[in-house]
């Protein structure tokens, strides 16, 4: 007997805690975006060198050593700094062997170049012989106020999540109280850089003096965020 009273006593012990524990406030929950667009300011250009004949007749090669020369003075004349100038990747190694292997060997290097304003680049292209271009590409960009941009939407989106709480809740005549929750849902999206060419090479049958530009259409970075949260409801 006494087993079951107590039994029971801890039933109803449970019981009312559980009951305490129960969260009775009424809420509501919405979400809130932002999102901006902005124009890159930072560009990574790459541009792949070549070595080539003077006389077009396999005869007095211009070496890529003397074209990588060319293509650094034109970078430090630009004003660009030597950290944002590097090498990509390098076409064959071991240039002595290819060398003696076939005379006809024109060895490529391929180079990285970080700028700010797509002028300084055009400066660049136009210091080198054209011949010596392979091809060129905006491999990626960036936005420099990157992360302040993201906070500041990030702000926005709640702030947009509570004025839904506010009028939606007014409509009921309530009143929004306090942020019981809230939960971050990020979807930006960078997308990737789009151009219509991405290849600069010297038509030797127009016997052009400098290589044409390529015609960049640049997508700007596209950032958008939502912020979900849950407000107390009040009378």
């Amino acid at each position: 007997m006494k087993r079951v009273v107590f039994i029971a006593l801890l039933s109803v012990f449970a019981g009312s805690v559980f009951a305490q524990n129960v969260d009775t406030r009424r809420k509501i929950e919405v979400s809130g975006s932002a999102e901006a667009e902005v124009t890159p300011d930072i560009i990574y250009v790459g541009i792949s060198l070549k070595e080539y004949f003077r006389d077009n007749a396999s005869k007095k090669k211009v070496e890529i050593e003397e074209l990588e020369r060319q293509l650094q003075t034109a970078v430090l004349n630009a004003g660009i700094p030597k950290e944002n100038f590097t090498i990509n990747n390098i076409s064959s190694y071991n240039y002595a062997y290819e060398r003696k292997k076939n005379p006809a060997f024109l060895a490529r290097k391929q180079y990285r170049i970080k700028v700010t304003d797509l002028n300084k680049y055009n400066q660049i292209i136009s210091a080198i012989e054209p011949r010596a271009i392979e091809y060129t590409n905006i491999e990626s960009y960036d936005y420099s106020k990157i992360e302040s941009l993201k906070q500041e939407l990030k702000i926005k989106a709640l702030r947009a999540a509570k004025d839904k709480a506010s009028y939606l809740a007014a409509a009921l005549d309530d009143k929004v109280g306090d942020a019981l929750e809230i939960n971050e849902i990020n979807n930006e999206s960078y997308p990737q850089p789009m151009y219509r060419a991405n290849v600069m090479m010297r038509d030797q049958a127009m016997g052009a003096e400098a290589a044409a530009m390529p015609e960049i259409d640049f997508k700007k970075i596209k950032l958008n965020y939502q912020m979900r949260a849950v407000f107390e409801l009040k009378n």
